[in-house]
């Protein structure tokens, strides 16, 4: 086991201990913007509660994969058996579950919860260019 993993384990201990503040972030979030989609608010609006739900989600995602990375243990950064042997215990198939769910459900909203803007053309040009 190096230097290196035991700084790093430490590290992702650190910043998985805020793993449920982040997660109720990222809760308050989502319900904004299903507010958001519920009362039929603008584009703008929808736009910006949907960015605001995905940095959310990849704050929480970092988190849970940091925890993840803790739970596995210090040897599993640096043997691949070691990190295989720590996903296979209950702890570790919990925190791999949550990350993929996670990473699930910001991909979705990636794809379906961030209204695109339209897109606007210069002035003076009416239509989309024709090739």
């Amino acid at each position: 086991m190096s230097r290196e993993a035991e700084v790093r384990h430490h590290a992702d201990q650190e910043v998985g201990k805020g793993f449920a503040q982040v997660l109720h972030k990222a809760r308050e979030a989502e319900s904004e913007l299903r507010r958001a989609q519920a009362e039929g608010a603008g584009t703008a609006e929808l736009r910006a509660a949907g960015l605001a739900f995905d940095r959310a989600l990849t704050d929480a995602l970092r988190t849970a994969e940091a925890a993840r990375r803790a739970t596995l243990g210090v040897r599993a950064y640096d043997d691949r058996i070691r990190r295989r042997k720590g996903v296979a215990t209950p702890e570790g198939a919990r925190w791999t579950a949550e990350v993929d769910r996670l990473r699930t459900l910001r991909e979705e909203n990636r794809l379906t919860g961030i209204v695109r803007a339209p897109r606007a053309y210069p002035s003076g040009a009416g239509t989309a260019p024709t090739h």
